[in-house]
Protein backbone atom coordinates (compact mmCIF):
# COMPACT_ATOMS: atom_id res chain seq x y z
CA UNK A 1 0.00 0.00 0.00
CA UNK A 2 0.99 3.60 -0.73
CA UNK A 3 1.78 5.90 2.44
CA UNK A 4 1.03 8.62 0.32
CA UNK A 5 -0.67 11.90 2.42
CA UNK A 6 -3.51 11.64 0.24
CA UNK A 7 -5.60 8.64 -0.82
CA UNK A 8 -6.73 8.61 -4.53
CA UNK A 9 -10.18 6.95 -5.23
CA UNK A 10 -10.77 4.82 -8.91
CA UNK A 11 -13.99 6.00 -10.03
CA UNK A 12 -15.74 3.72 -11.90
CA UNK A 13 -18.70 5.73 -13.03
CA UNK A 14 -19.32 5.13 -16.84
CA UNK A 15 -17.07 2.03 -16.46
CA UNK A 16 -18.88 -1.33 -18.01
CA UNK A 17 -20.02 -3.14 -15.35
CA UNK A 18 -18.46 -6.41 -15.28
CA UNK A 19 -15.39 -4.44 -15.41
CA UNK A 20 -15.89 -3.43 -12.14
CA UNK A 21 -14.01 -6.46 -10.69
CA UNK A 22 -11.04 -6.71 -12.22
CA UNK A 23 -10.41 -2.55 -11.99
CA UNK A 24 -11.14 -2.82 -8.18
CA UNK A 25 -8.94 -5.92 -7.80
CA UNK A 26 -5.89 -4.53 -9.40
CA UNK A 27 -7.05 -0.87 -7.96
CA UNK A 28 -6.25 -3.25 -4.23
CA UNK A 29 -3.13 -4.38 -5.42
CA UNK A 30 -1.66 -1.01 -7.19
CA UNK A 31 -1.93 0.98 -3.49
CA UNK A 32 -5.10 2.77 -4.77
CA UNK A 33 -7.39 4.31 -1.62
CA UNK A 34 -10.41 3.26 -2.67
CA UNK A 35 -13.30 2.92 -5.49
CA UNK A 36 -15.42 5.85 -6.01
CA UNK A 37 -18.68 4.85 -6.67
CA UNK A 38 -22.03 7.45 -8.85
CA UNK A 39 -25.79 6.43 -8.35
CA UNK A 40 -28.93 6.93 -10.37
CA UNK A 41 -31.67 4.82 -10.09
CA UNK A 42 -32.73 5.14 -14.05
CA UNK A 43 -32.48 6.88 -17.19
CA UNK A 44 -35.88 8.34 -18.24
CA UNK A 45 -37.01 8.31 -21.59
CA UNK A 46 -38.62 11.49 -20.84
CA UNK A 47 -36.27 13.87 -19.19
CA UNK A 48 -37.82 17.33 -18.05
CA UNK A 49 -35.72 17.83 -14.93
CA UNK A 50 -32.10 19.64 -15.70
CA UNK A 51 -28.99 18.57 -14.48
CA UNK A 52 -27.64 21.07 -11.93
CA UNK A 53 -24.49 21.23 -12.93
CA UNK A 54 -25.55 20.71 -16.96
CA UNK A 55 -23.58 23.22 -20.00
CA UNK A 56 -26.03 22.69 -22.22
CA UNK A 57 -29.00 24.85 -23.39
CA UNK A 58 -31.82 22.84 -23.00
CA UNK A 59 -30.23 21.37 -18.89
CA UNK A 60 -29.73 17.66 -20.39
CA UNK A 61 -26.58 15.81 -18.47
CA UNK A 62 -23.41 14.98 -20.46
CA UNK A 63 -23.87 11.70 -19.90
CA UNK A 64 -25.71 8.85 -22.58
CA UNK A 65 -28.98 7.80 -21.88
CA UNK A 66 -27.73 4.30 -22.06
CA UNK A 67 -25.28 4.43 -19.51
CA UNK A 68 -25.42 1.81 -16.93
CA UNK A 69 -26.22 2.89 -13.20
CA UNK A 70 -25.69 -0.06 -11.02
CA UNK A 71 -26.83 -0.43 -7.55
CA UNK A 72 -23.93 1.34 -5.39
CA UNK A 73 -24.74 -1.32 -2.82
CA UNK A 74 -24.36 -4.31 -4.55
CA UNK A 75 -21.78 -3.04 -6.00
CA UNK A 76 -20.01 -2.07 -2.97
CA UNK A 77 -20.98 -5.85 -1.66
CA UNK A 78 -19.18 -7.61 -4.56
CA UNK A 79 -15.84 -5.62 -4.80
CA UNK A 80 -15.92 -5.94 -0.96
CA UNK A 81 -15.05 -9.96 -1.41
CA UNK A 82 -12.29 -9.42 -4.25
CA UNK A 83 -10.59 -6.58 -2.11
CA UNK A 84 -8.91 -6.18 1.13
CA UNK A 85 -7.50 -2.33 1.41
CA UNK A 86 -9.79 -0.79 -0.61
CA UNK A 87 -12.59 1.73 1.06
CA UNK A 88 -15.81 2.35 -1.31
CA UNK A 89 -17.32 5.68 -1.92
CA UNK A 90 -20.66 7.13 -2.87
CA UNK A 91 -20.02 9.76 -4.84
CA UNK A 92 -23.22 10.80 -4.56
CA UNK A 93 -25.81 8.13 -3.34
CA UNK A 94 -29.17 9.95 -3.53
CA UNK A 95 -30.39 9.22 -0.23
CA UNK A 96 -33.64 10.93 -0.13
CA UNK A 97 -34.80 9.16 -3.22
CA UNK A 98 -35.04 6.09 -1.12
CA UNK A 99 -37.34 5.54 2.61
CA UNK A 100 -35.05 6.39 5.45
CA UNK A 101 -35.16 2.17 6.07
CA UNK A 102 -34.06 1.11 3.10
CA UNK A 103 -30.89 3.18 2.83
CA UNK A 104 -30.14 2.48 6.40
CA UNK A 105 -30.31 -1.16 6.11
CA UNK A 106 -28.92 -1.33 2.50
CA UNK A 107 -26.03 0.82 3.31
CA UNK A 108 -25.74 -0.99 6.93
CA UNK A 109 -25.61 -4.67 5.41
CA UNK A 110 -22.95 -3.21 2.93
CA UNK A 111 -20.24 -1.65 5.86
CA UNK A 112 -20.79 -5.13 7.34
CA UNK A 113 -19.78 -7.06 4.77
CA UNK A 114 -16.82 -5.09 3.50
CA UNK A 115 -15.86 -5.06 7.40
CA UNK A 116 -16.33 -1.24 7.15
CA UNK A 117 -15.05 -0.29 4.27
CA UNK A 118 -18.11 2.21 3.24
CA UNK A 119 -17.92 6.01 3.11
CA UNK A 120 -21.49 7.04 2.09
CA UNK A 121 -21.23 10.43 0.15
CA UNK A 122 -24.80 11.72 -0.23
CA UNK A 123 -26.49 14.63 -2.05
CA UNK A 124 -30.15 15.91 -2.63
CA UNK A 125 -30.59 14.95 -6.64
CA UNK A 126 -31.81 16.46 -9.46
CA UNK A 127 -34.10 13.55 -10.90
CA UNK A 128 -37.47 14.80 -10.06
CA UNK A 129 -38.51 11.54 -12.29
CA UNK A 130 -36.91 9.11 -9.87
CA UNK A 131 -38.50 10.83 -6.96
CA UNK A 132 -41.85 10.39 -8.45
CA UNK A 133 -41.07 6.57 -9.22
CA UNK A 134 -40.19 5.59 -5.42
CA UNK A 135 -42.65 8.31 -3.73
CA UNK A 136 -40.77 10.32 -2.40
CA UNK A 137 -40.88 14.23 -1.91
CA UNK A 138 -38.93 16.03 -4.12
CA UNK A 139 -40.01 19.21 -2.36
CA UNK A 140 -38.28 18.79 0.58
CA UNK A 141 -35.81 16.70 -0.37
CA UNK A 142 -33.34 18.55 1.18
CA UNK A 143 -34.57 18.40 4.92
CA UNK A 144 -35.12 15.46 4.49
CA UNK A 145 -31.24 14.45 3.76
CA UNK A 146 -30.26 16.52 6.90
CA UNK A 147 -32.82 14.81 9.26
CA UNK A 148 -31.54 11.28 7.66
CA UNK A 149 -27.81 11.74 8.08
CA UNK A 150 -29.03 11.96 11.95
CA UNK A 151 -31.76 9.15 11.94
CA UNK A 152 -29.25 7.03 9.90
CA UNK A 153 -26.90 7.33 12.68
CA UNK A 154 -29.16 6.47 15.27
CA UNK A 155 -30.68 3.60 13.35
CA UNK A 156 -26.88 2.13 12.82
CA UNK A 157 -26.11 2.28 16.66
CA UNK A 158 -27.44 -1.94 17.06
CA UNK A 159 -29.61 -3.46 19.19
CA UNK A 160 -32.87 -1.49 20.00
CA UNK A 161 -33.13 1.37 17.95
CA UNK A 162 -35.57 4.01 17.64
CA UNK A 163 -36.02 7.90 15.73
CA UNK A 164 -38.46 10.52 15.68
CA UNK A 165 -38.46 13.53 13.97
CA UNK A 166 -39.91 16.11 11.78
CA UNK A 167 -40.15 13.80 8.61
CA UNK A 168 -38.98 10.11 9.89
CA UNK A 169 -40.62 8.44 12.44
CA UNK A 170 -39.05 5.00 13.68
CA UNK A 171 -40.66 3.45 16.61
CA UNK A 172 -38.17 1.11 18.65
CA UNK A 173 -36.74 -1.66 16.69
CA UNK A 174 -33.49 -4.18 15.69
CA UNK A 175 -32.16 -3.41 12.46
CA UNK A 176 -29.06 -6.37 12.49
CA UNK A 177 -26.53 -6.61 11.30
CA UNK A 178 -25.28 -2.92 12.16
CA UNK A 179 -21.73 -1.42 11.19
CA UNK A 180 -19.58 -2.21 13.73
CA UNK A 181 -18.11 1.07 13.36
CA UNK A 182 -19.19 4.30 12.30
CA UNK A 183 -20.26 5.00 8.91
CA UNK A 184 -18.75 7.95 7.28
CA UNK A 185 -20.97 10.24 6.32
CA UNK A 186 -20.15 12.56 3.79
CA UNK A 187 -21.69 15.65 2.05
CA UNK A 188 -21.70 15.70 -1.36
CA UNK A 189 -21.98 19.57 -3.64
CA UNK A 190 -20.78 22.70 -3.54
CA UNK A 191 -23.98 25.44 -3.54
CA UNK A 192 -24.18 27.48 -0.51
CA UNK A 193 -26.83 24.97 1.13
CA UNK A 194 -25.00 21.89 0.18
CA UNK A 195 -21.95 23.57 2.13
CA UNK A 196 -23.63 24.37 5.03
CA UNK A 197 -25.29 21.09 5.38
CA UNK A 198 -21.96 19.87 5.24
CA UNK A 199 -20.09 21.79 7.82
CA UNK A 200 -23.37 21.34 10.07
CA UNK A 201 -23.84 17.68 9.29
CA UNK A 202 -21.16 15.46 8.02
CA UNK A 203 -17.54 14.13 8.56
CA UNK A 204 -16.37 15.05 4.88
CA UNK A 205 -17.01 17.31 1.72
CA UNK A 206 -17.12 15.14 -1.70
CA UNK A 207 -16.61 18.01 -5.05
CA UNK A 208 -19.37 18.43 -7.73
CA UNK A 209 -17.62 16.95 -10.51
CA UNK A 210 -14.43 17.58 -12.20
CA UNK A 211 -12.82 21.38 -11.43
CA UNK A 212 -10.53 23.40 -13.42
CA UNK A 213 -7.13 24.23 -10.58
CA UNK A 214 -8.83 27.28 -9.81
CA UNK A 215 -12.12 26.28 -9.39
CA UNK A 216 -10.91 23.70 -6.94
CA UNK A 217 -9.14 26.75 -4.85
CA UNK A 218 -12.25 28.88 -5.22
CA UNK A 219 -14.38 26.01 -3.94
CA UNK A 220 -12.19 24.56 -1.62
CA UNK A 221 -12.20 28.59 0.14
CA UNK A 222 -16.16 28.27 0.31
CA UNK A 223 -15.85 25.05 2.29
CA UNK A 224 -13.34 26.17 4.51
CA UNK A 225 -15.52 29.00 5.24
CA UNK A 226 -18.69 27.11 5.90
CA UNK A 227 -16.52 24.59 8.53
CA UNK A 228 -15.66 28.18 10.34
CA UNK A 229 -19.07 29.17 10.53
CA UNK A 230 -20.45 25.81 11.90
CA UNK A 231 -17.78 26.12 14.92
CA UNK A 232 -15.80 23.37 13.26
CA UNK A 233 -11.73 23.27 12.54
CA UNK A 234 -11.09 24.14 8.58
CA UNK A 235 -8.12 22.35 9.08
CA UNK A 236 -9.17 19.42 11.16
CA UNK A 237 -7.24 15.85 9.70
CA UNK A 238 -10.55 13.71 10.49
CA UNK A 239 -12.54 15.71 8.14
CA UNK A 240 -12.39 14.20 4.73
CA UNK A 241 -12.18 16.27 1.50
CA UNK A 242 -12.84 14.61 -1.93
CA UNK A 243 -11.81 16.61 -4.65
CA UNK A 244 -11.86 15.56 -8.63
CA UNK A 245 -9.70 17.68 -11.02
CA UNK A 246 -10.34 18.37 -14.86
CA UNK A 247 -6.41 18.82 -15.18
CA UNK A 248 -3.69 16.74 -17.09
CA UNK A 249 -2.37 14.34 -13.94
CA UNK A 250 0.68 16.10 -12.14
CA UNK A 251 2.24 14.73 -8.86
CA UNK A 252 3.19 18.43 -7.81
CA UNK A 253 -0.31 19.71 -8.46
CA UNK A 254 -1.50 16.88 -6.09
CA UNK A 255 1.09 17.57 -3.76
CA UNK A 256 -0.58 21.32 -3.69
CA UNK A 257 -3.73 20.28 -2.57
CA UNK A 258 -2.53 17.42 0.05
CA UNK A 259 -1.06 20.29 1.54
CA UNK A 260 -4.23 22.67 1.66
CA UNK A 261 -5.66 19.91 3.51
CA UNK A 262 -7.24 17.61 0.69
CA UNK A 263 -7.32 14.29 1.58
CA UNK A 264 -8.91 12.18 -1.21
CA UNK A 265 -8.41 12.74 -4.75
CA UNK A 266 -10.68 11.10 -7.13
CA UNK A 267 -9.16 9.81 -10.47
CA UNK A 268 -10.14 7.54 -13.54
CA UNK A 269 -7.62 7.01 -15.89
CA UNK A 270 -9.01 3.93 -17.81
CA UNK A 271 -11.37 6.89 -18.68
CA UNK A 272 -9.25 8.38 -21.26
CA UNK A 273 -8.13 5.21 -23.15
CA UNK A 274 -9.63 5.30 -26.55
CA UNK A 275 -11.16 2.23 -27.16
CA UNK A 276 -12.64 2.22 -30.55
CA UNK A 277 -16.76 0.66 -30.77
CA UNK A 278 -16.49 -3.04 -31.34
CA UNK A 279 -13.18 -3.52 -29.48
CA UNK A 280 -13.39 -7.15 -27.70
CA UNK A 281 -13.70 -6.80 -23.66
CA UNK A 282 -10.95 -8.22 -22.89
CA UNK A 283 -8.54 -5.69 -24.83
CA UNK A 284 -10.79 -3.51 -23.94
CA UNK A 285 -10.29 -4.45 -19.95
CA UNK A 286 -6.60 -4.83 -20.76
CA UNK A 287 -5.84 -1.24 -22.14
CA UNK A 288 -8.08 0.06 -19.38
CA UNK A 289 -6.04 -2.35 -16.57
CA UNK A 290 -3.21 -0.43 -18.11
CA UNK A 291 -4.18 3.15 -17.69
CA UNK A 292 -4.63 2.15 -14.24
CA UNK A 293 -0.93 0.67 -13.53
CA UNK A 294 0.25 3.89 -15.73
CA UNK A 295 -1.00 6.55 -13.19
CA UNK A 296 -0.38 3.85 -10.14
CA UNK A 297 3.41 4.24 -11.49
CA UNK A 298 3.37 7.90 -12.56
CA UNK A 299 1.28 9.46 -9.73
CA UNK A 300 0.73 7.28 -6.65
CA UNK A 301 4.53 6.69 -6.34
CA UNK A 302 5.21 10.40 -6.47
CA UNK A 303 2.53 11.70 -4.34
Amino acid sequence: MSDSPVRFHQSVTFLPTRQAVPIARACDELGYGGIYISDHLFNPRTLESRYTYSVREDGAPGWESETPWPDPMCVISGLATVTEHLTFTTGVYIAPARDLITVAKSVGTAAVLSDNRVRLGVGVGWCREEFEQTGQDFTTRGKRLDEMIVALRALWRGGWVEYHGDYYDVPECQMEPAPTAPVPIIGGGHSPVALRRTAALCDGWIAAGAYSEEEAWTHLAALKEALAKAGRNPDDEDFAIYLSLNERPDADLYKRFAEAGVTDMVCAPWMFVDVPPGTPDTEALAQRLGAVEWFANEILEKV
